[in-house]
């Protein structure tokens, strides 16, 4: 099918409508942020429930839960208040694993998060992720780079764990991002649907990568919009400038649309 097909529009705004709906909450890892109503609750739980997103939805949904569960479901009450002197809090913690993150990584993150909030006294971790952007920038390739190499500062920890490092993906190791770019979406996007929170003001829209992993990317290649075989960050700029063609303004607004097709609907 052409990419410029009218047909192929209306489809893809049609899927992207259907799935771009409060239902699609309960199932999903965005379900975890919205747990919560404080801004910095939200974006502590959305950072941590893109982080943990691989795996089934399920289990990436239950992992976070238990997660939130250690903290007292009150992610930026903890944070602000974990001290080096009480460990017992961090303890609780040492036998939370999914996948191949453990405790040490959870460890290194928190103590990162602590760092951003309550030593800098950030009030969102929005500042995170515009250490290397610019208003004009085309995409998000410089605040995610920027964010990595933030999180990782030798200000945090003179050396940081190489597998807790892997966690955090960043364009500049030719990771197509996932994650952190369904995070941003999460956190950016703005419409009236009640999925995506739009919390955040200095990235725009139109700046945003879609997420792209193996469903996303069949499904892609299937109706023609993405040619590179990699799942790297080529190709997730690669489909969202065609997705561009459908919307400039808000092109990750076809990652519903892509998603659905290829986990829900099997296509």
């Amino acid at each position: 099918m052409e990419r410029n097909n009218p047909d192929l529009v209306d489809f893809f705004n049609t899927k992207a409508e259907q799935y771009n709906h409060p239902s699609f909450i309960k199932d999903d890892p965005i379900s975890i942020p919205h747990q919560f109503s404080l801004r910095q609750d939200i974006e502590i739980a959305g950072f941590f429930a893109a982080i943990l997103a691989w795996g089934t939805r399920t289990g990436i949904i239950n992992s976070c839960k238990k997660l939130m569960g250690f903290m007292g479901n009150e992610p930026y009450h903890f944070i602000m208040n974990m001290q080096d002197d009480k460990p017992e809090d961090l303890l609780r913690m040492m036998n939370f694993v999914h996948r191949t993150f453990n405790s040490m990584d959870l460890y290194y993150l928190l103590d990162f998060l602590k760092y951003h909030y309550a030593i800098l006294g950030e009030t969102s971790l929005e500042t995170a992720f515009t250490k290397g952007f610019q208003p004009t920038d085309v995409n998000t390739e410089q605040a995610l780079n920027g964010f990595r190499q933030y999180v990782f500062s030798g200000k945090i920890h003179k050396d940081f764990p190489e597998r807790t490092k892997k966690h955090i993906a960043a364009p500049f190791k030719k990771s197509a991002c996932k994650r952190l770019n369904m995070y941003l979406r999460w956190m950016v996007r703005k419409d009236n649907k009640g999925v995506d929170f739009g919390i955040w003001n200095t990235i725009s829209p139109s700046q945003l990568i879609c997420p792209l992993d193996v469903h996303v990317a069949r499904v892609a290649k299937r109706f023609n919009l993405l040619d590179r075989k990699q799942t790297d960050w080529q190709s997730a700029v690669e489909l969202t400038n065609y997705l561009k063609l459908m919307d400039a303004s808000d092109p990750v607004k076809y990652d519903y649309a892509l998603f659905g097709l290829g986990v829900i609907e099997k296509f």
